[in-house]
């Protein structure tokens, strides 16, 4: 009979040892046998006519092997099963000698394996830990420049002769030259739309009376400000540097415009809000302040959920088998054709990283479990429609129609989109149920303010 034995061999580090009797293996090895015989096509022999003698010296030795290693396999899922083994991964084999495997001679035989033992530990109680819930201040400017915005967005562009104000948008082409002024060959050209003011305040007025036809030869670094500059840089597909701000180019405007601000009356308030509910200045105004409240309230959330994330994972101390891991790490790296063998070397400078990851599903597991947090298949479909219709634009869609149900079950069919939904809808909830639990404790503070402490917490992280 069959038995499986567990050794401490370290931290989390358990060594299994599987030993077989005859019994265990032999009766579905005669059985592989007789079935092989029937199905075999062996040249001189009817089928199923082959002798077993025959069978077991052309295929005995594999389908030995086959059926030691099933059965080997079987006991040990059993045993993991039975005693709810909670283990990292799947067992790795440690060094067994295939040899002693020998059809012609059966006996008892031992096989090891290595397993990583999840280990058990406690979430720090987030109802005491200090956080913060940031406030933004929602400033007159604020809703000036919003209102400024949907302005010019929703606004007309009519046709002028040549440029008068640092408004006026221009319809250019860029191609790239020497510093002589002479066209680079195979160098960049390509059209753009600019705003007479995103040029450097110093250059802006180089433009002042020019028309379609018109141009000015520029170098970046001295035509535009820095932020300016990095968006051209990017929208003419150059790497960000020194030597891309260098450059140097040809600016051929092709058409002048000016951007006719929408007025601020019912008819552009109904476009805005189809519900009907703002028709004065006023209304207007009350209502772009809230949709900036709730953009801020949104960013603080999110703020709330990345110091819950932080405290979760550097105050909740959870011991790994460090060696275990190491060696399945680079076991899968070894099985993997896609993939080049790690080194030592590769493994440690990578661990790091690694138990992070791990750490933090642990948690989220954990999360999960005690309070067992569901994603179910009707939420799944709402995200999918959510995010149709984000693509679109936050497009007034209706929710009935019926290319969009079409769309949605199409979305349930793909596996892959269903798997990669249900965890950003189970990660949203596991962080909805920790932002829960905190008690934070206010604090006002401007939005430039808060912009910085968010990009210097992201570049602290890259």
């Amino acid at each position: 009979m069959a038995t499986v034995t567990k050794e401490n061999i370290g931290l989390l580090h358990e060594k299994l040892t599987v030993k077989l009797e005859k019994t265990d293996y032999l009766p579905s090895f005669e059985k592989a046998l007789k079935e092989y015989s029937k199905k075999a096509n062996i040249p001189g022999f009817r089928k199923g006519m082959v002798p077993a003698g025959l069978i077991k010296k052309m295929y005995g030795s594999s389908l030995f092997t086959d059926e030691v290693l099933k059965s080997v396999d079987r006991e040990l899922i059993n045993y993991l099963e039975t005693d709810k083994v909670d283990i990292f991964a799947q067992p790795l084999p440690l060094e067994s000698d295939f040899k002693q495997l020998d059809v012609n001679n059966p006996a008892d035989y031992s096989f090891e394996f290595e397993i990583g033992m999840k280990p058990e530990f406690t979430l720090p109680d987030l109802a005491k830990v200090k956080t913060t819930r940031y406030v933004v201040t929602v400033t007159d400017e604020m809703i000036n420049n919003e209102i400024d915005r949907l302005q010019n967005r929703y606004g007309n562009m009519k046709d002028e002769e040549t440029v008068t104000t640092e408004d006026n948008v221009l319809n250019v082409l860029f191609t790239e030259v020497d510093a002589d002024g002479n066209v680079v060959e195979g160098g960049i050209k390509k059209d753009n739309s600019i705003l007479v003011k995103y040029f450097s305040e110093g250059y802006r007025k180089n433009w002042m009376g020019k028309k379609a036809g018109d141009a000015e030869t520029i170098d970046l670094a001295t035509a535009f400000d820095e932020k300016e500059r990095e968006w051209i840089i990017s929208d003419l597909g150059l790497k960000d540097g020194a030597s891309a701000a260098d450059k140097t180019f040809k600016i051929e405007i092709t058409k002048v415009g000016l951007l006719e601000k929408r007025a601020l009356n019912e008819e552009f308030f109904t476009q805005l809000y189809p519900s009907g509910e703002v028709k004065t200045d006023a209304d207007f105004r009350e209502k772009v302040k809230g949709e900036i409240e709730n953009h801020w309230t949104s960013q603080a959330n999110n703020q709330i959920h990345d110091q819950v994330f932080h405290q979760l994972v550097d105050h909740t101390e959870i011991k790994f088998p460090e060696g275990f891991l190491k060696k399945w790490i680079k076991t899968q790296a070894e099985q993997d054709k896609n993939q080049e063998p790690k080194s030592d070397e590769q493994v440690e400078q990578e661990f790091p990283t690694f138990i992070s990851q791990l750490k933090w599903t642990l948690i989220s597991d954990k999360i999960v479990q005690d309070n067992a947090i569901q994603v179910n298949p009707d939420e799944v479909r709402a995200f999918a429609k959510n995010q149709l219709f984000s693509y679109m634009g936050g497009a007034n869609l209706s929710d009935d129609q019926p290319w969009v149900a079409d769309y949605v079950e199409k979305m349930m069919k793909d596996r892959k989109y269903v798997e990669d939904a249900y965890n950003r809808l189970q990660t949203q909830k596991i962080f909805e149920w920790s932002a829960s639990q905190v008690k934070p404790a206010d604090k006002d503070i401007t939005a430039e303010e808060f912009t910085k402490m968010v990009e210097a917490h992201q570049h602290s992280h890259h």
